[in-house]
């Protein structure tokens, strides 16, 4: 019993021996006739997206920085941090009491400057004209008065004592005529007094612009629509200028700041659409528009700079922050397509693939077009339903007999 059980053990190792050396020889015997098996590709027809991906950093409209021109006291803060205002909503109110006064004693000089000047204009000038013409009245009676006397003392009816008299009364009223349109022309629109009265006016005007700019300086208020982001003020606090006491950050537009590889430059297009992500956020996507590409590239780098409108920016966007941004620059629909990894030499002037065509690897010349994100367009070369080998695979060469294993864009094997 022991002897047959041995010699079972016996006959059984030689035949798995020999099924092993038979599997061998199927195998190489498989793997000659038809040939190793190699990672492929299938062509198929798809859509396409050509896509420039690139980080950059958020720009958003720059900050105000809030503070007083005056130095005084903080009344009131009606506003809170993080609060959105509006241009021209107050943010902090000084105490006024002293700049209220000086508008009132501002108001009242002007008031008294106004009413010199009109009682130049109403009454200064009314009368010295009035008086103008009773010294032209004068005037005339005493020239009458000078000719008879002269005319009497000639036939010798008065004596030169009255001639004198005449004169002198003439000479009395040739002055006072004089002194009456010196008068009508001072309180006249071009006269001295006017003048120094319009100018009167004038200087209290422009010290109650002055008064009223100072108490305008103790309400503070937002220059333009934004958020405030930052207040380092309390109610009771002396204030300067130049002290920062709030920031606010200006409604806009919002922009990512992108440096483009220059060898994309062709490719970018005003208006384009891209998908944008905030690295602190990389699950919520929000869309930009290009708008801006810089003429000059920068040297050292070699890239260009260019910027994209965010039309409605979500709330967690900050200045600085850093984004990832896909910009569209092509799309194909019913496209013929493959996986990038089958193509050879894919950046050089004469790009090839390996076309699995009888079993057999054969190189082929293509030309490609959209070039999306792990796959590509192609114009010519190949046609929907070849099989391409993987171009990671440097051991076939051309005319090779092969076994392909279609993968999946994605490099998973396809069932």
């Amino acid at each position: 019993m022991l002897d047959l059980s041995e010699s079972w053990r016996k006959h059984r190792a030689a035949l798995l021996g020999l099924s092993v050396v038979v599997l061998a020889l199927v195998f190489l015997a498989a793997h000659t006739v038809l040939g190793p098996e190699v990672p492929a590709y299938a062509v198929t027809r798809s859509d396409i997206v050509q896509t420039v991906v690139a980080s950059g950093r958020v720009e958003t409209p720059l900050r105000v920085e809030i503070g007083s021109q005056v130095t005084g006291t903080v009344a009131a803060i009606p506003v809170a941090e993080g609060q959105d205002v509006k241009a021209g909503q107050l943010l902090i109110a000084l105490e006024n009491s002293e700049a209220s006064a000086t508008v009132t004693q501002a108001r009242a000089a002007v008031a008294q400057a106004q009413r010199r000047l009109e009682q130049l204009r109403d009454v200064g000038l009314p009368t010295a004209q009035q008086g103008l013409r009773q010294a032209e009245i004068a005037l005339n009676n005493a020239r009458r008065q000078h000719e008879r006397t002269q005319e009497l003392h000639s036939k010798g009816f008065v004596g030169e004592a009255q001639l004198d008299d005449a004169q002198r009364a003439l000479d009395t009223a040739q002055s006072q005529y004089r002194a009456a349109q010196l008068q009508v022309a001072t309180n006249g629109p071009q006269g001295s007094d006017y003048r120094m009265a319009m100018a009167a006016l004038e200087q209290a005007q422009a010290n109650l612009r002055m008064a009223l700019a100072r108490l305008e300086y103790t309400s503070i208020k937002a220059p333009v629509d934004g958020t405030l982001i930052a207040r380092n003020v309390e109610r009771g606090h002396v204030v300067q200028p130049g002290k920062i006491l709030m920031v606010l950050s200006p409604a806009g537009q919002t922009q990512l700041v992108l440096q483009i590889d220059e060898k994309n430059l062709s490719t970018l297009r005003l208006g384009q659409q891209a998908i944008g992500s905030a690295d602190a956020y990389p699950d919520d996507r929000f869309a930009a528009e290009l708008a801006y590409i810089n003429p000059a590239v920068d040297p050292q780098r070699g890239s260009v700079e260019v910027k994209l409108n965010v039309p409605h920016p979500p709330v967690y966007l900050r200045q600085d922050m850093t984004v990832s941004v896909d910009i569209e620059v092509a799309r194909k629909t019913n496209a013929v397509v493959s996986a990038s990894a089958a193509v050879h030499d894919i950046g050089g002037k004469a790009p090839w693939v390996m076309k699995v065509n009888g079993g057999k690897a054969h190189r082929m010349p293509v030309r490609l077009g959209v070039r999306g994100s792990g796959k590509l367009e192609f114009l010519e070369g190949v046609q929907p339903g070849d099989v391409l080998l993987a171009a990671t695979n440097a051991v076939v060469s051309d005319g090779e007999r092969v076994r392909p294993v279609v993968h999946a864009p994605n490099g998973t094997p396809e069932p």
